[in-house]
């Protein structure tokens, strides 16, 4: 078995098989175009940014890595939904990622101007749902991952879609290391998503708080907040986090008050590192996180040795 040459190289036109997360308010540029320029795919986030700012951050994606791959996460959900769905075509952005609802109306469009379409999903109903509105791959993202979250694990989600599935599986959550790469290929993947791990690279943008954070943390030091809600979000452990989920569970925080609580908490800890206010987005596999690395550095060992564990 080989990481060399899969279905996910092809389809992607990259090196690896290998996608850095669309990480909202992290994943801009600099770090795009580092992954795409070290052999994998680069994401920019969509989140809800400005549209004329994203236009901006895929063109210096396209200077900084001439020629190479890269992409943009959809949020469905987020109101600039419908003005992305146009810039990526306009843009002329080789690869989408999406989450947070269906991308089907956009679908044909997107098609259309030769743009590969990838969707996360957190179950095999929805998977099912995605092959068959026209996607290209799926990223079967399990609960280990940070931000926004399901509920089944990455072991147990990611046989059963490659089951369900035709098209190519990349697994995400919980993959850091080779090991990880390795794992998700034994289980039937085709390739991976990594967020967690980009956060603690040189290229990577956010606050050196949070940064410092991520490099602290210990396999306990996570907890997600937002359950009230019907959004989930796994979080660093901060006395913001935990203040957060546990007024929720005792009701002291109604979901209303929870979502003004937590109204731009992304922005103030990605932009500010404020531990006061900040949510400080973040995987389970953060503790295996000891250094800070260039994403070239980090690509390259994960594949060097997921291939040698795979080829053994």
């Amino acid at each position: 078995m080989t990481t060399k040459k899969t279905r996910v190289t092809e389809l992607l036109g990259t090196q690896y098989p290998l996608i850095q997360g669309g990480m909202a308010w992290v994943a801009e540029s600099t770090l795009a175009a580092a992954v795409s320029n070290a052999g994998g795919l680069g994401l920019i986030a969509g989140g809800s940014a400005p549209i004329d700012y994203l236009r901006d951050q895929i063109r210096k994606t396209k200077a900084a890595a001439p020629g190479k791959p890269f992409g943009v996460n959809i949020m469905l959900m987020s109101p600039n939904a419908e003005e992305l769905a146009k810039l990526v075509i306009e843009e002329q952005v080789p690869v989408v990622t999406t989450g947070a609802g269906n991308p089907g109306k956009f679908m044909p469009a997107w098609k259309e101007a030769g743009i590969k379409v990838i969707p996360v999903i957190p179950s095999v109903a929805l998977a099912k749902r995605m092959e068959r509105a026209g996607a290209d791959a799926v990223v079967a993202e399990g609960t280990e991952s940070g931000g926004h979250i399901g509920e089944n694990t990455t072991m147990c989600l990611v046989p059963q879609v490659v089951d369900a599935l035709e098209i190519p599986v990349i697994a995400a959550g919980g993959i850091a290391d080779g090991r990880g790469v390795a794992a998700s290929f034994m289980l039937g993947a085709e390739g991976v998503q990594i967020g967690t791990r980009f956060l603690a690279s040189e290229e990577c943008q956010i606050h050196s708080t949070y940064k410092q954070l991520v490099i602290d943390a210990k396999d306990t030091d996570n907890i997600v907040t937002g359950r009230t809600t019907g959004h989930p979000c796994r979080n660093i452990k901060t006395k913001f986090s935990k203040r957060l989920a546990s007024g929720e569970m005792s009701g002291d925080i109604t979901p209303e008050e929870f979502e003004n609580i937590t109204l731009g908490s992304l922005r103030k800890a990605v932009q500010d590192g404020n531990l006061e206010e900040g949510s400080f987005l973040c995987g389970l596999i953060a503790g295996m996180i000891k250094d800070v690395k260039p994403c070239k550095d980090i690509v390259e060992e994960i594949m060097a040795q997921a291939e040698k564990l795979l080829s053994e």
